[in-house]
């Protein structure tokens, strides 16, 4: 017995979805969107003249941009709608993290259905093999993460408004494009801070965003990881964003390394996805996202953890712990405070 006219008509649709925000990354990537919003309108040969690329793939691109509705044409020549619009990286509330999510989730369903055979785990650098979505990494986690961070998480973590008053260290551990810091910056002008990646381009990108916004006499960032990086003294806050899953499997390190460099009262934040205790939450159309990117991190030998597993940790090693829930519980935020002795 086939399937239904209807299911095949909504996998249809979802096929034209994905079709839809991968033109969108293709246009993201090489500037069009932003370049056209520039020009107002332009035919495609001026388009791909303006941007330097081949004059054969623009024009293929046009035409599959106005197909799904991201362009309009106005006197033969084609101009951005407003969803076109919504794609320019730089707006606020772009769409961007959606087209390159798209993309990169692509990339890791071909991955997972091979090695699912194997059960082979070669880390991070699947990331690697598409330098067209390691490029945009940093700008999509910004663009999807930055605003609450601001909205709600600096507003209601109070950790963050404390260390403030005592002029104090922040180092940032995998730093990425530097946005949390150079967020942190902008609304505590006390606050100095250091960022560590392991990646040499994220940290350029960081710094020359870093001096785009005057920041650059607070915050610094050099290349490291977790286990090795340049400090003169203990710090006030330690730092991970979305990064602790990661090293999850060395712990029992990392969480000494957190109480090493902390001073007496300095606090780690730990900023990760909040995996559900139950398999029935997955069915909630919020943690859609997080049951897939739960299976990519598999590829990379990772999982997603729940808050009550970061807290014994700190517990562990003697440090006390706060935990806070954002977006409908689905991120969490785990302080743990170094006792004051």
């Amino acid at each position: 017995m086939g399937i239904s006219k209807e299911l095949r008509e909504q996998a249809m649709n979802q096929m034209q979805g994905a079709m839809a925000l991968n033109i969108a990354f293709i246009g993201i990537y090489n500037a069009l969107f932003a370049t056209l919003s520039g020009m107002r309108k332009a035919t495609p040969d001026e388009l791909a003249t303006k941007t330097g690329l081949d004059k054969g793939y623009v024009e293929r691109w046009c035409d599959a941009a106005f197909c799904f509705g991201f362009l309009d044409e106005v006197d033969e020549k084609l101009t951005l709608t407003d969803l076109g619009r919504a794609f320019i990286p730089d707006i606020p509330g772009t769409a961007m993290p959606f087209a390159v999510q798209s993309v990169l989730s692509g990339h890791m369903a071909e991955r997972a259905a091979v090695f699912m055979r194997s059960g082979e785990q070669p880390g991070e650098e699947v990331l690697a093999e598409r330098k067209s979505i390691l490029a945009l990494f940093g700008p999509m986690l910004e663009a999807m993460f930055s605003g609450l961070f601001e909205e709600q998480i600096l507003k209601n973590v109070p950790v963050f408004r404390e260390a403030d008053k005592k002029d104090s260290l922040v180092l940032d551990l995998g730093c990425g494009n530097g946005w949390y810091l150079r967020k942190l910056a902008m609304h505590f002008p006390c606050l100095h801070g250091i960022g560590i990646d392991d990646f040499q381009k994220n940290i350029n990108h960081a710094m020359k965003l870093t001096q785009k916004e005057g920041l650059d006499s607070r915050l610094t960032f050099v290349k490291g990881d977790i286990y090795g990086f340049p400090l003169s003294k203990p710090v006030d806050l330690i730092a991970m964003n979305r990064a602790l899953h990661h090293v999850w499997s060395d712990r029992q390190t990392i969480f000494q390394i957190f109480k090493k460099h902390l001073k007496n009262g300095g606090s780690a934040i730990i900023w990760e996805p909040n995996w559900p205790k139950s398999r029935s939450d997955l069915r909630d159309p919020a943690k859609r996202g997080m049951a897939f990117q739960n299976l990519a991190e598999h590829i990379m030998g990772n999982h997603f953890l729940r808050p009550e597993e970061i807290e014994a940790e700190f517990h562990r090693v003697d440090m006390e712990t706060a935990t806070y829930l954002f977006a409908n519980g689905n991120e969490a935020i785990v302080v743990g405070t170094k006792k004051l002795r």
